[in-house]
């Protein structure tokens, strides 16, 4: 039931800190011809390696669909993509790109403008989730109107669960007829309390920067896995934009709404954007340069995934962010979790791990 929200038009445009690398225009044509002239069919190369990726990707609505589940994100990729996938995440995006033919040239100006604008982070990311960010930058995303904050709060409503307003710090394992029972510790305005569950889902990212978060009674116990997070800053301004810094005296002339930037170490932000509201009006227009406005600027290759399943029904989520983070990423590692969770409660053997799916798919169709 959520809407699509509506595209605002706005050109975009590449910084390297004195002078603009690539500038979109209004004609697509000329676009094109601009890429071509600049770096050759790189950006061709690129979109089949992208949409090659994307093709078996999208391979897994088709599996949850039917119930399969897999109990490690090396065996989810490995079914999607065989070991090429799993590879993807221990080799960077600019290694795979620079093997399928795009210039080191292209990978400096253009990919690298994407992954700082996405993740703050150069072209040495993993290229799995390297290919992720490249894809959301091709503008044929979703977006819902009224925010995408509404997909997490509808999801929530449909699953008619008993919310409790609480900061879980802990897990302790307990038996009861032979089957685990896992006890939930958490702290709320009320004070300390718990609770007794079958099934439990971490979401919480256990890695060293985790704070106040145990795991009691777990033989063998369960540790902090590798891996930290990069610490990001976006800072919401409403103000004028000093288009002379890139360039343009006159605001009234400055063309773009949005601002990707090249790896240059002179450069105190990443990516700039003219912000519009979730909600988009028939009337709604970008404001102009030269108006007052809000702009949005993000300032400054794993080789383990960690385990989906902790314990016998103890399953982890967030160990998907380390294959690439995203909103669908998530949406569908939890629907992973569910269908892992019901299969082995059930011992539905069967649908979990299995081999050649795309062979079982088409036999069962």
């Amino acid at each position: 039931g959520l809407k699509h929200r509506r595209e605002v038009a706005g050109k975009s445009a590449i910084f390297s800190g004195e002078h603009f690398v690539l500038e979109e225009t209004d004609w697509y044509l000329l676009n094109l011809f601009r890429l071509w002239w600049h770096y050759g069919i790189s950006f061709l190369r690129l979109q089949m390696w992208v949409e090659e990726v994307m093709e078996k990707f999208m391979r897994i609505y088709k599996y949850q669909a039917h119930g399969y589940a897999f109990s490690s994100l090396e065996e989810l990729l490995r079914s999607l993509g065989g070991d090429t996938f799993v590879n993807m995440t221990q080799r960077s995006v600019a290694e795979s790109l620079l093997e399928v033919g795009v210039t080191q040239r292209f990978i400096d100006d253009v990919v690298a403008a994407v992954l700082r604008s996405s993740y703050g982070q150069s072209v040495l990311v993993p290229a799995f989730a390297g290919a992720m960010s490249l894809v959301g930058a091709q503008g044929s995303t979703w977006a819902v109107e009224g925010g995408n904050k509404l997909v997490c709060s509808g999801l929530l409503k449909l699953s008619k669960a008993s919310v409790i307003p609480a900061r879980v710090t802990g897990v302790s394992l307990h038996s009861s007829e032979g089957r685990a029972l896992y006890q939930v510790h958490y702290e709320s305005s009320e004070g300390q309390g718990s609770a007794f569950y079958d099934i439990v889902v971490v979401t919480t990212p256990l890695h060293p920067s985790r704070s106040n978060f145990t795991f009691e009674n777990f033989e063998p116990p369960i540790t902090n896995f590798p891996g930290a997070f990069q610490p990001s800053v976006t800072s919401v301004v409403h103000g004028y934009l000093n288009s002379s810094y890139f360039g343009f005296p006159d605001p009234k002339l400055f063309p773009f709404a949005s601002i990707l930037t090249t790896d240059t170490p002179n450069l105190f932000f990443n990516a700039m954007d003219n912000i519009c509201p979730v909600n988009i009006s028939a009337a709604f227009r970008r404001k102009q340069p030269q108006e007052a406005a809000v702009w949005h600027p993000r300032y400054d290759a794993t080789k383990s995934l960690p385990p989906i399943v902790l314990h016998e029904n103890l399953f982890y989520l967030s160990g998907v962010e380390w294959v690439a983070s995203s909103m669908e990423m998530i949406a569908v590692a939890a629907k992973n979790v569910a269908l892992l969770a019901y299969n082995r409660w059930h011992q539905d053997l069967d649908k979990i791990d299995q081999k050649d799916l795309m062979h079982k798919v088409k036999t069962e169709l």
